[in-house]
Formats: structure tokens, C-alpha cells, sequence
């Protein structure tokens, strides 16, 4: 079941309209998955039929089942809050977006999960037309025969794309076994693993793998100059 809160600023009316998902029974193959993906589009959908031309309040919440959707390398996890406005017209619909909270990725300095702060501010158009363009990203084309829009994507890329290039744990929190492990790999062990990563072989290192090497590789070097 999902909630979705809709305030319009101008006539301070609350609507609020439940819909009840996936009450097929539970004994087709494959149900389980189909029905995440039709929550997660209700849940990061807005049914904006029937609503005069005003400005409007949302909020959504973001958690695992949005990066398990997506099967994301780089988060593991998470739990943010997405604010937005929408400015409704006949021809468009206008998005100021703001996302706050944190996701869980690979600390690229001991390989261990760590939370990574997202803070983010976007804007999307939503071009309600039926001559369709491409979406890239801040401009999103929309049949005026459509009863809603589907934000799950620009929020899940929007998240993505507020990530730092480093991903790191605090200064003195990343695991001390795991960095003792490091210290001891030596410059022949470290070059034999960079020479399978550049092989490009079907059994070998991928690529993410290969630039947390190569980190390690200048923090090393880095830690003998000092001594």
C-alpha cells in the first residue's frame, strides 16, 4: 500500500489517495520481483490528473528496495528523503528537487561499508507533448495522455550522481585489520594483481577493482616516502 501526500500551496488543500499494489496471488513465477518494481514506480510516481495549475509540495523516502532495484555496484544501500516542488501548467510540469541523507558504499581505502553523506539539489522539466524527445536527464517528455510521471529514475541517477569520486571512511575509522592486510602486500604481489586487471581477461579483475589497486598502489608509495 502505497501513501502519496500531495499539498497545494495555493488552496491548502490535502489530497491524499491510497492504492492498494499487487493483490494477485502470490503462486505465479517471478511475482515477488514484478511487484517491487510496480511499488517502487508508485511509490516515486505523481498522479497529476485532475489538478489545477498551482504549485505543490511532495516528499518521498528512499531506501534499500530503490538500489536493490537498480542492481547498483556503487550503493549497497541507504535511506534519504527526496523534497520537491512542482509547479503544474497545461503544457509542463516543473521540479525543484532536494535530497538529503546517506547511502552505504565500499570504502575504497579498506574495501569495508561505509555511510556516504548525499546532499543534492536538481531540477527537472517534464514537457507534457505528444511529440516525444529524448529524456537526458533534465528534460523528460511526457504524453498529455498519461495519467502520472515516473520520478523513480531521475531519483535513483540524481543519487548516483551526488556521490563523491572518493568514498572513504573518517580519518582513523576504516578497519585496522583490513589496512594492516594492505600494508604488508609487496610491490611484486601488488604488480602481478595490476597486470591482471589490465590483461582484460575474461576471469579477471574488473575495473573498480583495478582503481582502488591503483589508490592503494600511490598510498603506499606515499607512506615509504614518509618513512
Amino acid at each position: 500500500m502505497t501513501v502519496l501526500l500531495l499539498t497545494c500551496k495555493e488552496s491548502s488543500i490535502i489530497t491524499t489517495k491510497i492504492v492498494n499494489i499487487c493483490t494477485i496471488p502470490l503462486f505465479f513465477i517471478n511475482l515477488p520481483a514484478i511487484c517491487t518494481g510496480m511499488e517502487l514506480e508508485k511509490r516515486y510516481s505523481v498522479e497529476y490528473k485532475g489538478l489545477k495549475n498551482s504549485a505543490y509540495d511532495l516528499s518521498f523516502e528512499v531506501d534499500d528496495a530503490l538500489f536493490a532495484h537498480y542492481e547498483s555496484r556503487d550503493i549497497k544501500g541507504g535511506n534519504c528523503l527526496v523534497k520537491a516542488t512542482m509547479l503544474k501548467s497545461d503544457s509542463q510540469l516543473d521540479f525543484d528537487f532536494e535530497i538529503s541523507g546517506s547511502v552505504v558504499c565500499e570504502c575504497d581505502r579498506c574495501l569495508e561499508d561505509c555511510a556516504v553523506a548525499i546532499e543534492y539539489k536538481g531540477h527537472l522539466l517534464v514537457r507534457l507533448s505528444d511529440a516525444q524527445g529524448e529524456y537526458d536527464g533534465e528534460v523528460m517528455w511526457l504524453s498529455p495522455s498519461e495519467n502520472e510521471v515516473n520520478l523513480t529514475q531521475y531519483i535513483y541517477e540524481s543519487i548516483v550522481l551526488s556521490l563523491p569520486y572518493q568514498r572513504v571512511h573518517p580519518e582513523g575509522e576504516c578497519d585496522p585489520d583490513m589496512i594492516a592486510r594492505f600494508s604488508i602486500i609487496s610491490a611484486e604481489e601488488l604488480a602481478t594483481l595490476e597486470a591482471q586487471a589490465q590483461g582484460d581477461s575474461e576471469g579477471g579483475i574488473a575495473k573498480d577493482d583495478f582503481n582502488k589497486l591503483a589508490a592503494l598502489k600511490a598510498q603506499l608509495e606515499d607512506e615509504a616516502a614518509k618513512n
